[in-house]
């Protein structure tokens, strides 16, 4: 006797074809891009314990000295250890930010599902060979460098590959609120990363990053197998990108008439659907990018946003063991926090900017709120657990909320947009000219906490409020295009209600 089919079988069957790739294409890219974060959360945790306080230990069992570094991690054992630190960081992020304007190129040109699974190998490759130096006993300083900047370059293979393809299944119409929740990956990975980094921290911390670096190979090698990169590969049909409107306010960054311009209109994407071209249009160059409204502007304010975020990312775990006096692990738990906000942050600035259609707007006003905040958490944010955790939780939202906005829907909308006439092979080039811009301040930011940091943390929160706030002037002027988008789309439809009202007293 056959058992009934399972209930989750069911469930795929019932579904549309198209749905249940989206569903996969989703899903997958999710799992892809959490292994690339959580592989690059190890060094913020194992920082603390490459240059612990030794003294809590004791005397040293080889000598009997009362050294307080006798059992830090030679080279990284030295007065100079921050500045160390800010070199490895700066070793990644430098070659990530010099990588990426390059791999946006090449992930328009090669198949992505190589591109993207070939890149995660070599990223578990590099992740490991840096734990390994635990367990061969490397004291080389140059050998962490090197180890650095081949992850970096090889990390870049990631966030263009996984935005073009979720960019080629989702049209336009709830793209914030989709691409935000699924922009969770970024935190999800952070997060995992600090707490499987967490358990070998003390003990063997070769193993933080020698199980990451397993883990990001074996979710490449999956990628591999079942990525697929494009509607059209599987006979479904492409999503619409760009709203039929019979007015189009020339001077908006995005193709939405007003406020409430992108709400209603996914239900047309299926039955507005672009035909197949004849002929593969060619990939678009830097400079035809950088000609794209609003390219420009989106990528200078990233610059600063990820350079406040990228501190977090790497400095928050050592700066709460500083000032919070908590343990190498308690302190990597409760960075997590950061994390659990910047999630939150995410969803809300998709859902705001998808329901208002201002995504610089959006941007603008969670960067405005982020500043005094981030001077509240360095005055009393760790007067107590409670307000610590509050504090954290509202930080992550308001600090990385604009950047997730930044780097998932507006890259998508700007590598779809209107000015491209169809060509949708500026994706990934668009994508990777936004997120290399802010890679650029992802390596200034950690570099310059680790050069202010000895001269106390008050300055280092000092120029993340100054980098906050200059984000938000960068994009000034595509917020004033979007309220005045909005005053013609109020206006106009004033003069419709006017209208209507004196058509029904004239049929009086």
């Amino acid at each position: 006797m056959r058992a009934a089919l399972a209930p989750g079988v069911r469930l795929l069957r019932a579904l549309p074809r198209d749905s249940r790739y989206r569903g996969l294409t989703l899903v997958l890219t999710f799992f892809c891009y959490t292994s690339y974060h959580l592989s690059r959360k190890p060094i913020s945790i194992v920082k603390s314990q490459l240059h612990p306080n030794c003294s809590a230990l004791g005397v040293n069992p080889h000598n009997g000295s009362n050294s307080t570094t006798w059992c830090s991690w030679a080279p990284f054992d030295q007065d100079n250890y921050k500045e160390l630190f800010g070199a490895l960081d700066n070793a990644f992020l430098v070659a990530y930010a010099i990588g990426m304007f390059i791999s946006g190129i090449f992930g328009e040109r090669l198949p992505l599902r190589y591109y993207l699974s070939g890149g995660m190998v070599l990223s578990g490759l590099f992740t490991a060979l840096f734990g390994l130096g635990y367990f061969w006993d490397i004291h080389v300083l140059w050998y962490f460098i090197i180890m650095q900047v081949c992850n970096g370059l090889v990390q870049t293979t990631g966030w263009p590959s996984v935005v073009a393809c979720v960019g080629n299944w989702f049209g336009k119409g709830k793209r914030g609120l989709i691409m935000g929740i699924w922009n969770s990956h970024t935190s999800v990975g952070n997060i995992l990363g600090s707490l499987i980094a967490g358990i070998w921290v003390s003990s063997k911390w070769g193993l933080s990053f020698i199980v990451p670096g397993i883990i990001i190979a074996a979710v490449g090698v999956a990628c591999f197998f079942f990525l697929v990169e494009h509607p059209d590969d599987v006979g479904c049909s492409p999503p619409l990108h760009h709203v039929m409107s019979e007015e189009k306010d020339p001077e908006g960054v995005t193709s939405d008439d007003g406020p409430l311009g992108t709400s209603g209109h996914s239900s047309t994407e299926h039955l507005e659907s672009p035909k197949e071209p004849s002929e593969e249009p060619e990939a678009i160059s830097f400079l035809g990018a950088l000609r794209i409204p609003g390219v420009v502007e989106f990528s200078l304010c990233l610059l600063f946003a990820k350079l406040v975020s990228y501190t977090f990312l790497y400095w928050l775990p050592l700066y709460i063991v500083n000032v919070a006096h908590f343990g190498a692990k308690e302190a990597g738990d409760l960075s997590t926090l950061f994390d659990v906000g910047g999630i939150l942050g995410g969803i809300f600035a998709g859902l705001i900017s998808d329901y208002s259609g201002g995504r610089a707007t959006t941007c603008c006003a969670m960067l405005v709120v982020a500043a005094p905040m981030l001077f509240l958490y360095n005055r009393i944010g760790q007067t107590g657990i409670g307000t610590s955790i509050a504090m954290l939780i509202v930080c992550g939202a308001l600090v990385n909320g604009p950047y997730a906005l930044i780097t998932t829907a507006v890259s998508a909308d700007l590598g779809t947009h209107e000015s491209l006439k169809g060509n949708a092979k500026a994706l990934s080039t668009v994508t990777a000219i936004i997120d290399g811009t802010g890679s650029v301040g992802a390596a200034l930011g950690p570099l310059l906490a680790g050069l202010i940091s000895p001269t106390g943390w008050n300055n280092v929160f000092y120029m993340l409020i100054a980098a906050d706030v200059l984000a938000c002037l960068l994009l000034a002027r595509v917020v004033v295009k979007e309220v005045r988008g909005w005053c013609g789309y109020m206006a106009r439809k004033r003069g419709s209600s006017v209208q209507l009202t004196e058509s029904v007293l004239d049929g009086k």
